[in-house]
């Protein structure tokens, strides 16, 4: 009998969870990662995509992947990086060479055409969300490509070198383009298809700079799959995994048939997550089990910090569990159409206004708030919780229930019942 496959679950939800894991020099990467070494002592690691596919693959189905805040000033930005740090077009992308932030602004004033102070700040924010998702990794004023720069996948890297080859670089004290002291002002910058030259690393990465693959850790159940089947399985993988909203099953043939939704859920299984079913529509979340691990065990972190935790907190309360017990909906639901305004949160906190606008920012950036716009004085806007809360397993909502009852009701009997029942 063939021995099982090796699985790193824990690992898994952990990376998701948190971002990259760190890993010691010689410390080899759990199954189904790749492992980052920068040259220095910087090891990190992250999950592989399953047969090489990306969430670009939500496309081919029309399904909206998880949006992001200003996507478009954050994708321009993302390509300044690429376009400064990106020396050497006959390497890959990853890792790249440090560049300074102010030659990434340069690059994205000339890319847009703009440089008044709003610009910058998006610019500026946009940099903060790369580096908080592992895009770019900023150190003071020098930023380089981040790990997750590491998985795009080789047939990209063509688009993407004619991409970098098209977009001008930062502007010198002198208006012309950087690469082209000759141009014009405002001329479009292009770079040349660069060589490694003799004594230069091979391939234009730093000394010591590597990337492994290991040990597949789903090949061995899609191994038993023709070709079509095992796209199946990928494409409903992605889909649960990387859409915004639950997905219908009637797109994906893996969601339909049991015998491959059984082989999706082990999928999901390896990498410490579980198949969540609402209706006819599916998506997929923490493994219980696996979740408390992340929280409650050796070296498992808490969460969003105390400020995000108490704003999250007054958006449930006042979006959630106050409509729900005035009978507006339904006792299993933790969506909401009742927004809570920001000047409500302000008056309702003790948090400084800086630090509630950066526990908003974070709460939305984690998919756990998303922020409604008003459309009238009789709908001003202000924030409900967002589509993280469909990823929740029934013990999970069971438990954020109680959650909101000791925080809402402390003194409360059903809270006095809860906490006897836990002790």
């Amino acid at each position: 009998m063939a021995e099982p496959e090796p699985t790193a679950a824990p690992e898994h939800a952990r990376a998701r969870a948190h971002g990259p894991l760190a890993l010691r020099l010689a410390e080899p990467a759990p199954p189904g990662f790749l492992r980052l070494s920068h040259g220095d002592e910087t090891v990190v690691a992250l999950p592989a995509w399953p047969d090489g596919a990306t969430p670009s693959v939500l496309d081919e189905y029309g399904v909206a992947p998880v949006p992001v805040e200003r996507s478009g000033e954050t994708r321009r930005v993302l390509a300044a990086c690429l376009r400064v740090c990106w020396t050497d077009l006959s390497a890959e992308p990853w890792p790249g060479m440090p560049a300074e932030i102010s030659d990434v602004l340069g690059c994205y004033r000339a890319l847009t055409g703009r440089g008044d102070d709003m610009t910058r700040s998006w610019a500026l924010g946009a940099l903060r969300r790369l580096a908080d998702t592992g895009w770019i990794l900023r150190s003071g004023d020098v930023v380089r490509l981040g790990p997750r720069c590491a998985t795009w996948p080789q047939e990209s890297h063509a688009v993407l070198r004619e991409l970098v080859r098209r977009l001008p670089g930062p502007h010198p004290a002198d208006g012309r383009p950087d690469g082209h002291p000759d141009g014009p002002a405002g001329a479009p910058a292009t770079l040349p298809l660069e060589e490694s030259g003799p004594g230069e690393p091979a391939g234009g990465r730093p000394p010591g700079a590597a990337r492994d693959e290991t040990s597949p850790d789903l090949d061995g159940l899609l191994s038993a799959y023709d070709e079509r089947r095992r796209a199946e399985l990928v494409a409903a993988f992605m889909a649960v995994e990387h859409a915004a909203e639950p997905v219908h099953e009637a797109r994906f043939a893996a969601l339909r048939d049991p015998a491959l939704r059984r082989t999706l859920a082990e999928m999901l299984a390896r990498r410490g997550r579980t198949l969540i079913q609402r209706r006819d529509t599916w998506t997929s979340g923490y493994d219980d089990t696996v979740a408390a691990r992340l929280t409650g065990g050796p070296g498992g972190k808490a969460g969003p910090a105390e400020g995000e935790r108490a704003v999250l907190t007054l958006v449930l309360v006042h979006s959630v569990a106050i409509p729900r017990a005035d009978g507006l909906l339904p006792e299993d639901t933790w969506l909401s159409p009742y927004p809570v305004a920001v000047e409500e949160l302000r008056r309702r906190t003790l948090l400084p206004i800086g630090e509630l606008e950066s526990a908003l920012r974070a709460l939305r950036q984690a998919g756990l708030l998303t922020q409604v716009k008003a459309v009238s004085e009789e709908a001003p806007g202000g924030y409900v919780p967002g589509p993280q809360f469909h990823r929740l397993t029934a013990a999970a909502r069971r438990r954020l229930q109680e959650e909101l009852i000791l925080a809402a009701g402390p003194q409360t009997p059903l809270a006095a019942a809860i906490r006897a029942r836990r002790a």
